[in-house]
C-alpha cells in the first residue's frame, strides 16, 4: 500500500467512526432530523430484535420519535467497532460494514430522578447487543444504507408485586 492509500483509509475510518457516533447522539438527543440525514435515500433500519419495527429511515424515524418519548434519558454507548471496507464499481472503499456492540441505559418517563422528569439516578432499563451497519460513500460523505439491531439482553424493572394481607 502506498502512503496515500493508507492515509485515505485512515481518513475513511475516522469518517465512519464519526457517522456511528452521530447516529448514537441523534437517537439519544431525539434529533430525528439529524437521524434521517445520516441515511442514504434508500436507507433502512431494523429494530425488530429489540421489539421495534423494520422499514425505510423515514418510517423508522417516526416510530423512534414516538417510542423514545417514554425514555427521556437515554445514552447509547457503541463500542468494539469493527470496520471493513468493500468495493463498489471497482473503487476501493465505496462501501463499509461496521459491527459494533452497544450498551444502552435508559430511564422511563416519571422515573426516580427526584423531580419526576426521569433525570438523575440509575437507569430503569438497560439493554445491550450488537449493531450491523452498512454504509455507502456518497457525494455528501459516508451515509447509512442499513442499520440492524441484534438485541442480546435487557434488564427491565421488576414487576410490582402485590402483598397479601392475612
Amino acid at each position: 500500500m502506498t502512503q496515500r492509500v493508507e492515509l485515505a483509509t485512515v481518513m475513511d475510518r475516522l469518517a465512519v467512526d464519526e457517522l456511528i457516533t452521530d447516529y448514537a447522539v441523534a437517537v439519544d438527543d431525539g434529533d430525528w432530523e439529524a437521524y434521517r440525514g445520516l441515511f442514504t435515500p434508500d436507507g433502512r433500519a431494523d429494530y425488530r430484535s429489540a421489539g421495534g419495527i423494520e422499514g425505510d429511515a423515514g418510517t423508522v424515524v417516526a416510530w423512534l420519535a414516538e417510542s423514545m418519548r417514554q425514555f427521556p434519558m437515554r445514552q447509547h454507548l457503541i463500542v468494539n467497532r469493527r470496520v471493513r471496507f468493500g468495493i463498489l464499481d471497482q473503487d476501493t472503499g465505496d462501501t463499509a460494514r461496521v459491527r459494533a456492540d452497544y450498551v444502552n441505559p435508559m430511564r422511563f418517563a416519571g422515573g426516580s430522578g427526584g423531580d419526576g422528569s426521569g433525570s438523575g439516578g440509575a437507569p430503569d432499563f438497560v439493554c445491550g447487543g450488537r449493531y450491523a451497519f452498512g454504509l455507502l460513500r456518497t457525494y455528501d460523505g459516508w451515509r447509512l444504507r442499513e442499520v440492524v439491531v441484534e438485541e442480546k439482553w435487557r434488564r427491565a424493572p421488576a414487576p410490582a408485586t402485590t402483598r397479601m394481607i392475612d
